[in-house]
């Protein structure tokens, strides 16, 4: 789901790592930031604003408000309230710049707060940046369980009751970690990565049924369990089912999506006396192997045809 933060919230998140200070204290904090890259005004103030995206932060630099002292007070008027009709929730200006009193008259016309830091302009973008992209990355909740498994974050889905949190606490046991159980949020960052955490409430506690509420750093220490996670298998457990035909050699791949992102899947059936945890250090190896251009399915395959290849040809040309 597309997600938004106010105003304030960055305020109260990032006031003293920004150095902002806010030179227009009237003015609207509630309002909403929907874009996670700030951007500088550039031809905005030229006057063409076809381009400007609403609920987006705009940095002004010292070019920007150089090229604003070079016009005539009635011109800068009229171009920053070009820009500011566009919904511009927040304005920036660095290298603790001097704003003049016209400025500062129409942002509070519109409500828009102007804050101001000594950092440089690029330095501003390089810490801004990467909080507005992680404060409103797409985000969507799973049911299901998430573990580091020799570093590959394995997450556990399948129908309630079927074992997932069993199998992450005998992962932990084994010495991997728990990121989070029963409810994970996934949140895009970029185009390919899936990054799975847990409620902030719940974090590393788990039910395990019978046993009640656990604290699994409690238990085991604190190096039982992290933060946030890379999802980079999804494994899918279900009941064993004689009239399902499951994947023998490896071949065959099975793909799933979270938030537009295609991630490998694992069926793995269950019946009595399978070795589950064995079975998840197997899946996160296996995925190492093939990230470092390894895939035993294949070379087997490979093997194999090369192995049959003199019998075909023997069998080609047998004309009897």
């Amino acid at each position: 789901m597309k997600r938004q933060i106010t105003v304030e919230e960055l305020l109260r998140d990032r006031e003293e790592t920004l150095g902002l200070e806010n030179l227009t204290l009237e003015a609207d904090l509630g309002r909403p930031i929907t874009h996670p890259d700030p951007a500088s005004p550039g031809l905005a103030l030229a006057g063409f604003t076809e381009r400007v995206v609403a609920g987006r932060v705009q940095v002004f630099g010292e070019t920007e408000m150089a090229y604003l002292d070079s016009l005539e007070a009635g011109v800068v008027e009229e171009r920053l309230r070009h820009l500011f009709h566009h919904d511009v929730p927040v304005v920036f200006v660095t290298k603790e710049l001097e704003v003049n009193s016209q400025f500062l008259k129409t942002a509070k016309e519109y409500q828009i707060p102007v804050f101001r830091t000594t950092m440089g302009t690029g330095v501003f973008f390089q810490r801004l940046n990467p909080y507005l992209e992680a404060a409103l990355a797409p985000t969507v909740s799973l049911h299901g369980s998430l573990a580091d498994v020799y570093g590959v974050g394995l997450l556990f889905v399948g129908e309630s009751g079927i074992g997932k949190s069993e199998c992450v606490l005998d992962l932990v046991e084994r010495g991997h970690r728990l990121v989070a159980d029963d409810l994970v949020f996934a949140t895009r960052r970029g185009h390919d990565i899936i990054i799975g955490h847990g409620h902030e409430v719940q974090r590393h506690h788990m039910e395990i049924r019978g046993v009640g509420i656990i604290d699994v750093r409690a238990l085991f220490g604190i190096r039982a369990t992290r933060q946030q996670k890379r999802i980079e298998v999804v494994v899918q457990l279900e009941t064993w089912d004689d009239t399902q035909e499951y994947v023998r050699t490896g071949l065959e791949r099975e793909s799933t999506e979270i938030l537009g992102v295609t991630l490998p899947k694992i069926t793995v059936p269950l019946n009595p006396g399978k070795n589950i945890t064995v079975i998840s250090e197997v899946v996160a190896m296996n995925h190492l192997l093939k990230y470092i251009g390894i895939d035993p399915a294949l070379e087997f395959d490979q093997k194999l045809r090369e192995t049959m290849r003199p019998v075909r040809k023997y069998l080609e040309q047998d004309y009897e």
